[in-house]
Order: structure tokens, then C-alpha cells, then sequence
């Protein structure tokens, strides 16, 4: 069956796996990007693109209201970015449930808000102690699931650290080790949770077609690998190994401020409910798959 998607974040590294993930699936996609150069980048990929940001409701809200699904994937990186998204859920999921028909709203929240995670957590985890880089997460999820009516459900995604193509963290890593220095804060004996990106989208499509699926989903690939081992296997690939500096983490920290905090994050995650809903990670591991992420990135370059 095929639905009318809303999508904002189009051309980000997470809107665009779900782009292309819903297109595969047959869906029709009306995606807001900021400028007509990357209108004309969602529409060469079979959606329908409308200029517009989170913080320009006039422009949108008539789409997003005409659609079956709305997915927000968009992260708003100004001052004033996280006002704007709650000015955004505030005006859209209450519009949604207005229309008195059957809506489906989508969040994308991140693993980061469970804090540490030296055991494995799953999507049941209190969030007692978020990351400060993603605590501002914890009330916007809270406002989603209040939402949840008779006529609008309402689903929230946590992704892992999100691997593939030429952007994300991971990709940063093996732009790095390219350039024959890799810097990893703190000692590296920290796990990630990861998600493959293609994964990840077809995570969101899988949810938005199934009407019982609702509330958190973790997304991510249960390797429970540390940067060390993600590391040594980006750095063994490459004929000229590159060099691997650990920064300590307060030095880390007065530079990129709660971010390194973030960075550091010892975390094992479980995506159960994903898994019921019959999601199988196609990659289901960084460290084992580094020829081809290293091969996605050159040609994301080329």
C-alpha cells in the first residue's frame, strides 16, 4: 500500500536514507530542503521538494497535513534550533490530530539520550542521565508520546551512530585515517552502538507501514564494538597505517565542549522492538565491513 510521506531533514544523512527508502518502497515523498539547489536534488531522486524549514510553518503545513505519514528527521544546528523544533511539534501533532483522520508522526531521537550504558539497555531504559549534548531530546520525546490519540499514532526512533556513505562520524574516521592521523577521545576502550544508514531508513518505512508499531525504537546493529577495535579496523585496511592519537577526554572537552562528552559514551544498545517488527540489519558490524564503507566513501566523494 502506498502512503504520502512528509518529510523534513530530505537531504540530511538520515532524511536521506529514509528518502530512498521510501521510494524503494513505492511511496510518494514530499520532502522540505532550504534552498532550490537541493530541491532539485530531492526531486532527481523521485520525491517531491518544497522549500522550506521547520521554522516557516506558511510554507509546509498544508503538505504535512495532506500526508499519511510525517517523518522529522531534520536537526536545526542555530541557537535557537531546539525552540524551534518544539515550536514545531507543538503546532504540527496538534494540527495532525485535528484532522480527525488516521496520521502517523514519526520522531528521530538519538541513542545518546539513555546516558551511559556499560550493560546492555533497551528501549525500556529510564533516561535518568542523557547526554548533556542530547538532553534537550528527553522532553521532545515526552511530547510525542503524549500525543498519541485514537487518530494520530506516534513513534519515536533512536538511532545508533550512523555509518555508510560519505558523512556521520564513522565516515569522519576514515576521512581522518586517510589523511594519516586518526584522534579518538579518551582511551577508546568505549563502546558505540551503529546502525548501517540504508538500515536505518528501511527501519522507518517498516514502521510507518505497520499500524500496531508505536513508541520508542532503538535502531542500531548490537556488535557492541569499541572505537579501539572500529579503529584498528579502519587503520589495518589502509597500505599506510595512520597514526592513532588519543586525546585525553578534558582536553576534548575544552574544545568541542559536550560533544566529546558524547563522544565517550560507553554504550551497549538492543533494539528488541525493532526486531519484532521484523527488522534484520543488513551490516551488522563497522569493524567487518570496512572495505565497503571505505568504497561509499570515495565515491559520496567522487
Amino acid at each position: 500500500m502506498s502512503f504520502r510521506v512528509f518529510l523534513t531533514g530530505g537531504t540530511g544523512y538520515i532524511g536521506s536514507a529514509i528518502l530512498d527508502a521510501a521510494i524503494r518502497g513505492g511511496h510518494q515523498v514530499t520532502a522540505i530542503v532550504r534552498d532550490p539547489e537541493k530541491v532539485a536534488r530531492v526531486e532527481a531522486r523521485g520525491a517531491t521538494g518544497l522549500l522550506a524549514e521547520i521554522g516557516t510553518p506558511k510554507r509546509y503545513m498544508d503538505a504535512a497535513l495532506e500526508a499519511d505519514v510525517v517523518i522529522h528527521s531534520a536537526i536545526e544546528y542555530s541557537p535557537r534550533g531546539v525552540q524551534l523544533e518544539r515550536e514545531f511539534l507543538d503546532r504540527l501533532l496538534p494540527a495532525m490530530e485535528a484532522t480527525g483522520e488516521s496520521r502517523t508522526f514519526i520522531y528521530t531521537s538519538g541513542v545518546w539520550v539513555l546516558g551511559p550504558a556499560p550493560e546492555p539497555v533497551d528501549e525500556t531504559a529510564p533516561l535518568a542521565a542523557p547526554a548533556e549534548q542530547s538532553a534537550w531530546r528527553v522532553p521532545h520525546e515526552q511530547l510525542v508520546q503524549s500525543a498519541m490519540s485514537m487518530s494520530l499514532r506516534t513513534v519515536i526512533i533512536r538511532p545508533g551512530i550512523v555509518y555508510g556513505g560519505g558523512r556521520g562520524i564513522v565516515s569522519d574516521l576514515l576521512k581522518d585515517a586517510l589523511n594519516g592521523l586518526v584522534r579518538v577521545i579518551g582511551p577508546g576502550t568505549n563502546h558505540w552502538p551503529c546502525v548501517y544508514d540504508r538500515d536505518l531508513g528501511e527501519l522507518y518505512i517498516r514502521l510507518a507501514e505497520t499500524p500496531e508499531a508505536s513508541g520508542v525504537f532503538h535502531a542500531n546493529d548490537e556488535a557492541d564494538e569499541t572505537v579501539n577495535e572500529i579503529v584498528e579496523a579502519i587503520a589495518g585496511h589502509l597500505a599506510q597505517r595512520p597514526d592513532v592519537r588519543h586525546v585525553p577526554l578534558d582536553e576534548a572537552r575544552a574544545k568541542m565542549g559536550a560533544y566529546a562528552d558524547a563522544l565517550a559514551l560507553d554504550q551497549k544498545v538492543r533494539s528488541p522492538r525493532a526486531r519484532a517488527m521484523g527488522w534484520s540489519p543488513s551490516l551488522r558490524s563497522v569493524s567487518g565491513n570496512v572495505a565497503r564503507l571505505f568504497e561509499e566513501y570515495r565515491n559520496a566523494r567522487s
